[in-house]
């Protein structure tokens, strides 16, 4: 029960910056979706650090990383925005835009939680 506690509330305060974040950067029509860009590459970061931090000789404890990681990193990212803002896109013509933030998603997602992990990692040290 406090696995989920801690998941529910860490999903409640990710959920709350991603609508915060939505809401103080407008997005045109047809435009490239920076909010959902910057939720997901900022996400895959801190769920890189929250990685690399269960990975150190004193680790991360679980509570946290189900607080943080599974919590706050799944509430905060959104893939079924992606997954629409892209449909969109392509719907609008725009597909050129649309493979741009595929493929800007996906390398900066990962480079994002590559450089979370090596952070932790160095400031381990």
């Amino acid at each position: 029960m406090k696995d989920l506690v801690l998941v529910m509330a860490g999903g409640a305060i990710g959920s709350g910056l991603r609508y915060v974040i939505g809401t103080l950067i407008p997005v045109a029509s047809g435009a490239f979706p920076v909010p959902t860009f910057i939720v997901n590459v900022v996400g895959s970061f801190v769920l890189g650090c929250t990685a690399g931090a269960t990975m150190l000789p004193d680790p991360l404890s679980r509570s946290a990383a189900l607080l943080v990681g599974t919590g706050l990193c799944g509430g905060f990212t959104t893939y079924s925005a992606f997954a629409m803002e892209n449909v969109s896109m392509l719907h609008g013509g725009n597909t050129i835009l649309a493979i741009s933030y595929i493929a800007a998603s996906l390398i900066g997602g990962m480079l994002a939680a590559f450089a979370g992990i090596a952070v932790v990692r160095a400031t381990a040290s």
